[in-house]
């Protein structure tokens, strides 16, 4: 069934259907349509799945997916034009270019912590590339996934844009498939596991992954514009975001002050939410489990109240956690922040070290020279001097991470390189042939060493 569906795909990309930017532009636009048409399903399905609030959800689900569609339609004409490169004088009568072309049928499965935004905004830069797209919606928000299956396929002819629903077999089952390629978002666990499928099909692909990113705030910085945007980036979607403020490290000469600022701006932002029970839930049981255990790693200077029923657990501040606690062994992904002074830069910088690369990371300082310790000597995904998790939704820069916290980047002309397949090409001249490419012996080996010294 789904060798047939990819096959369908492959056939439908490599007929030149999808080659034209009118082509092109004309399935992104019925994307754009789509998202409007499907609005208040959308809305209403990441509600029950995880009772966002309609305001949130559209800024940080819809709201995105638009900018990124808008972004890619003023541009896209420009992005598929050749582009031409040196050609060196070894080469006199030829030009040299670059021309992208589409992979084929491309596989892009998608997580629950933010299953619109991270279903489609792959889907824009696969489109733009002229590719076909099979979408496996996470089945942890079963709302959304069927809400995202009915508009799809409501929309798009199934050799453009298909949707299957399902599980872990599922989405083994699509990975044996051999798609041209793949673009996964979730976990590091099965980010490995894709990897796998990935290699014994050679397909390339992309891994968006996580892991702890750190904030960062020195002694200089301003201590109340820091604690109020670390608390709205960390507990935004109850933390269940890839790149939250996994933790925080705050110069001791300053910390109790910003400790005392962190609770102010967490309990003023949140606590009204929570109190009405319109504070984002966790996804399920097993994720509550796990995130109610860390509650005692340290110790609570804010919140800790939990609801297993509701599944819900309170914007929480840590403080006295121990390097080597269960909590800071993985990514927290919920709304739980660990808090730890320390003395000078280089214990800073050791203790990320100590980690595996993050997918982001947060300077908060007013010091250029502080800023660029941090961000050139460490290395992360991406980040932001000053605030969190913003850059995340500017489409002009790439977001992806390292290593351990994933492989290639997306988002604006980068989604269009992702999924694009760069072809070199030389054209030579025919008015004439340079004859020293065919001379042998002591000449030929006298004159390619003058060309290449």
């Amino acid at each position: 069934m789904y060798a047939t569906l990819k096959g369908v795909q492959q056939e439908f990309v490599f007929s030149g259907a999808m080659k034209s930017f009118h082509a092109r532009k004309q399935q992104l636009e019925k994307l754009k349509e789509m998202l409007h048409q499907h609005e208040q399903e959308f809305l209403r399905a990441v509600n029950k799945d995880l009772n966002k609030q309609e305001a949130e959800a559209f800024m940080m689900e819809l709201g995105t997916v638009h900018a990124e569609i808008t972004h890619t339609l003023e541009s896209l004409e420009e992005w598929m034009e050749p582009v031409t490169v040196k050609t060196p004088v070894t080469h006199t009568g030829s030009k040299s270019y670059l021309v992208n072309e589409p992979y084929g049928s491309v596989l892009i499965i998608a997580p629950w912590n933010y299953p619109i935004q991270l279903t489609f905004s792959p889907l824009v830069g696969a489109l733009a590339a002229g590719n076909s797209a099979v979408i496996k919606p996470s089945e942890l928000t079963p709302h959304t996934s069927s809400a995202i299956a009915a508009a799809v396929r409501a929309t798009f002819a199934q050799e453009i844009v298909a949707v299957v629903e399902g599980d872990a077999k599922t989405s083994e089952a699509l990975l044996k498939q051999g798609f041209d390629y793949i673009f996964f978002t979730g976990s590091v666990a099965v980010g490995k596991i894709v990897m796998k499928h990935a290699a014994e099909h050679l397909t390339p692909h992309t891994l968006e992954l996580g892991g702890k990113s750190p904030a960062i705030v020195a002694e200089d910085a301003k201590l109340d514009l820091a604690a109020k945007r670390i608390a709205w980036g960390k507990f935004t979607n109850a933390g269940q975001t890839c790149i939250a403020p996994d933790y925080v490290m705050v110069h001791e000469s300053v910390h109790e002050d910003f400790l005392k600022k962190l609770k102010k701006h967490t309990y003023n932002l949140f606590s009204q939410r929570t109190k009405e029970g319109t504070f984002t839930q966790i996804v399920n049981d097993k994720h509550f489990d796990r995130l109610a255990a860390f509650l005692n790693d340290g110790e609570i200077v804010l919140g800790g109240q939990s609801s297993k029923e509701d599944r819900l657990i309170a914007p929480t501040l840590l403080t006295d956690v121990d390097w080597d606690a269960p909590i800071m062994q993985d990514e927290i992904f919920g709304p739980i922040l660990p808090i730890f002074p320390f003395e000078s830069a280089t214990e800073v910088l050791v203790r990320v070290r100590s980690f595996p690369n993050p997918l982001a990371l947060y300077v908060f300082s007013e010091e250029e020279q502080t800023q660029k310790l941090y961000t050139e000597q460490l290395s992360f995904g991406g980040g932001c001097i000053n605030d969190t998790i913003m850059h995340v939704a500017n489409p002009y820069l790439p977001f992806g991470g390292k290593g351990p916290s994933g492989i290639g980047a997306y988002h604006g002309y980068e989604s269009f390189r992702t999924f694009s397949h760069q072809k070199g090409m030389l054209k030579q001249t025919t008015a004439f042939d340079m004859p020293l490419r065919y001379k042998s012996g002591k000449v030929m080996n006298k004159i390619i060493r003058s060309v290449f010294k």
